[in-house]
């Protein structure tokens, strides 16, 4: 892996921040994109102070402008792409269905999976220029959830149904492009301690517990255990694994 070019959305934060340090630590070179500037450029001079390579583009996956941009700065930087993590979403409103109004609906599908379509549509077009023509070819991973596989009592409708659909949009995606050198996978993480979960838990710390439990390893996953699996995907070691939603759950779904 050493050497390519990856793309971290959502990475100020959790698991996009571990996984844009993590890519860098084995040698590649990052663009880091999130919405937060300040904590973006810390991320980016943490890098650099390790011995890394990387750069910061602030970029609203609610925005395609930004999104477009964000791909053009990987390509005018390093001189194409390699690999991509999708990684950026948001959680939403937890409202009954028919009490759902249609701003929340827009709100959290424009980030969690007109967001993932815009990145990847951008994504592999450079994808094809330049990651796809070389040996091991280019990967993305995107990232859903438990939830994309199930419903839960603990989620709201659009969150659960973005992620469902990040899934699809993955599978049909790995087909379409299985003969251009391009894999496309999936993480679906369990109940991760995250800036997610972070304003559930300060507003009743019960939370923590019930999180905790519904992975039957009785722990929350980190946000490097995720991450980890991310870089998997993307190594030359899963050349055979497209198509894929990979649970990182600690047990999970195979209880349900």
């Amino acid at each position: 892996m050493t050497g390519k070019t990856v793309i971290v959305t959502g990475a100020t934060s959790g698991i996009g921040a571990a996984a844009a340090k993590m890519f860098a630590e084995r040698g590649d070179k990052v663009v880091a994109a999130g919405r937060r500037q300040d904590k973006g450029e810390a991320l980016v001079a943490e890098i650099k102070a390790a011995g890394g390579n990387a750069v910061f583009v602030r970029a609203d996956m609610a925005v395609d402008a930004d999104i477009k941009a964000m791909v053009d700065a990987a390509v005018s930087t390093y001189g194409g792409l390699d690999y991509a993590f999708n990684n950026a979403g948001t959680g939403g409103e937890q409202q009954a269905l028919h009490e759902y109004t249609d701003e929340n609906w827009e709100a959290v599908l424009g980030v969690n999976l007109t967001g993932v379509y815009r990145c990847m549509k951008y994504e592999l077009a450079a994808m094809l220029e330049s990651g796809a023509k070389q040996p091991g070819g280019a990967a993305i991973v995107n990232c859903a959830s438990t939830l994309g596989h199930r419903g839960s009592v603990f989620s709201g409708t659009a969150y659960t149904t973005s992620k469902h659909g990040v899934i699809g949009l993955s599978k049909q995606a790995a087909i379409d492009y299985i003969k251009q050198n391009i894999r496309v996978n999936v993480v679906s993480p369990g109940a991760t301690r995250t800036e997610l979960l972070e304003p559930a838990i300060q507003a009743d710390p019960s939370m923590e517990d019930i999180f905790s439990g519904l992975n039957p390893i009785g722990r929350m996953g980190t946000a490097e255990e995720v991450a980890a699996a991310a870089l998997f995907l993307c190594s030359d070691a899963a050349a055979m694994i497209t198509g894929h939603a990979i649970p990182v759950d600690g047990g999970q779904l195979a209880q349900l």
